[in-house]
């Protein structure tokens, strides 16, 4: 036996699909998708500010370097005892300089991992409150928040 379709249900079937496909989209998709962009640019910036700081402290050590060897130069054209004295302070600022640099990379890389992990923790709130509210609405009821489930456990 064929049963004829029912035009009017699946048009109803068509046209409600269509309004939750822009509502959701519009609602949530949209600006979830833009926050994630936003945060990936971010990223990438801090990653860009980190290569320009390692690219300046190279360039740094190397003008050090480089000055140093002029230091040195110097040095051996006068007498012995003032190319001893030269060349401890030298050590001793080369030392200064990695010392610092190391110092600055490690406080960069500390502030890179604390973005990471805030981000990480600002998107997990952010996708479970996402994930309640759209529970509420889905099952037009309220819905306990997973987080705090979480927390409280």
């Amino acid at each position: 036996m064929h049963l004829p379709p029912d035009w009017g249900i699946f048009g109803t079937l068509i046209v409600s699909f269509l309004v939750f496909w822009f509502v959701f989209g519009g609602l949530f998709f949209k600006p979830f998708l833009q926050l994630i962009a936003d945060r990936e640019r971010r990223l990438k910036d801090l990653n860009a500010e980190t290569e320009r700081l390692l690219r300046d402290e190279k360039a740094a050590v190397e003008r050090r370097a480089t000055e140093l060897a002029a230091v040195r130069r110097e040095a051996l054209s006068g007498r012995e005892q003032e190319r001893r004295v030269v060349q401890e302070n030298a050590a001793h600022a080369i030392e200064q300089a990695r010392t610092a640099a190391r110092a600055e990379l490690d406080q960069v890389r500390a502030g890179i991992e604390s973005e990471f992990a805030a981000a990480g923790r600002q998107l997990e709130e952010l996708a479970g409150r996402l994930a309640t509210e759209l529970a509420s609405r889905v099952l037009e009821r309220p819905v306990a928040d997973s987080t705090q489930l979480r927390l409280n456990s």
